[in-house]
């Protein structure tokens, strides 16, 4: 009777287990369909064959990737492989890594190569046309290997690698990125005198790195973007940075709905106007709260100045001299007699000695973009004090 009883046991257990383990196991076509639901908010359409489930790995074959307003003209990736996959509480799905193959393309005289690319913490959403960060496509790193450019058969672009990382916050995010080891060679261009500046300006060969920083607040749409800077050799640091408000999931979801509208209208004149139209009435819900835009010389200035001089039959410092009576007179004619005098004094301290040359924008209190629009219509010439422009050099 004993042996009865484990046995009805047993075979309920393994009905049990029957039955719940499909309800249990991934999904992987409803995963691939998930995520390219999210990429395609931004008009990015991923296709698959299959997508097949081996305990919590999914591996997509058959994958391209092409974009809504350009049907047909797709790139095809072939195998992703997601590992640590888990369903998430609402039916979306987290990634701990997606490794992509390496890509080695060619068409005409160029090829293309990219290599050890992935992806860490991807989170995939249930419903993509929700509300709140929850509904959003986001990663915690993305990086690759190298990346190449050939030309026939000569290496004109390299990247050793890049690397991104996003950090989840209370209520957004900060994120970072980092470009290292761009190089370009600028020798096979073939215009003559294209040729010749390169070469003056020592421009053959460029190297450096792109960096990014910056922050999103979702509720307010506080975008802070604190560097974006492109650093080369010899030539110099050119960091931007920009910081405005109203950027709100709602603001992108309108955004992402009026490029769809235009996508879809066969009438590409009225497209575009009906796009433009729209835009207009969206930038009315941004604020502009600071921006500044820096570079920090690294010899550049004084071949250009020389090269340019050479051009017009004087030296590089001759050159030098003409700017600075030039750039007066040119700034009068824009009757900002106060804007006037910094830009005057920031270019004069520049060319003397370059070493930095600073314009920032810092109003007192955060402008609305409607403001802005409103004083570039009626009087231009207001706009250096409604946002608090300074130019400054060498500090």
């Amino acid at each position: 009777m004993k042996h009865m009883r484990n046995f009805h046991l047993m075979m309920a257990s393994t009905a049990f287990l029957t039955l719940a383990g499909p309800a249990l196991a991934l999904d992987g076509a409803d995963m691939m369909k998930k995520l390219n639901a999210a990429t395609s908010a931004g008009g990015t359409v991923i296709t698959f064959e299959k997508a097949d489930v081996d305990g919590d790995t999914v591996t997509a074959t058959g994958v391209q990737v092409g974009y809504a307003n350009l049907p047909g003209d797709t790139l095809k990736i072939g195998e992703l492989t997601f590992e640590g996959v888990e369903e998430t509480e609402g039916g979306g799905y987290r990634a701990k890594t997606v490794s992509f193959p390496d890509i080695d393309m060619s068409q005409e005289e160029g090829r293309f190569s990219a290599k050890d690319i992935e992806i860490t913490g991807l989170t995939i959403p249930a419903n993509a046309t929700g509300g709140t960060l929850n509904d959003i496509l986001l990663y915690e790193t993305f990086s690759t290997g190298p990346i190449a450019v050939d030309i026939k058969g000569k290496d004109v672009f390299a990247i050793e690698g890049i690397e991104s990382n996003l950090e989840r916050q209370d209520g957004g995010f900060a994120y970072d990125a980092n470009v290292a080891g761009l190089k370009a060679d600028l020798s096979q261009v073939e215009d003559a005198s294209s040729k010749e500046a390169i070469e003056k300006l020592g421009l053959t060969t460029l190297d450096g790195t792109v960096t990014m920083k910056g922050s999103w607040e979702v509720e307010s749409g506080k975008i802070a973007v604190d560097e974006y800077a492109f650093d080369f050799k010899n030539i110099g640091r050119l960091n931007i940075a920009v910081d405005f408000s109203g950027y709100t999931l709602g603001f992108v979801k309108s955004l992402q709905e009026a490029m769809k509208t235009a996508e879809a209208n066969p009438n590409k004149e009225e497209a575009n106007q009906a796009a433009g139209l729209a835009m207009l009435g969206l930038v009315q819900q941004l604020t502009f709260n600071s921006a500044s835009i820096r570079f920090d010389d690294a010899s550049i200035t004084k071949k250009a100045l020389d090269y340019a001089g050479s051009q017009q039959g004087v030296t590089g410092e001759q050159l030098t001299q003409s700017l600075k009576g030039l750039v007066p007179i040119m700034m009068a004619q824009l009757n900002l007699p106060e804007l006037q005098n910094q830009v005057s004094a920031a270019v004069n301290t520049y060319l003397d000695a370059p070493k930095s040359l600073t314009i920032s924008a810092a109003p007192e209190k955060p402008v609305p973009f409607p403001m802005i629009i409103g004083a570039a219509m009626g009087a231009p010439n207001t706009i250096p004090s409604v946002l608090g422009v300074k130019v400054t050099a060498n500090d």
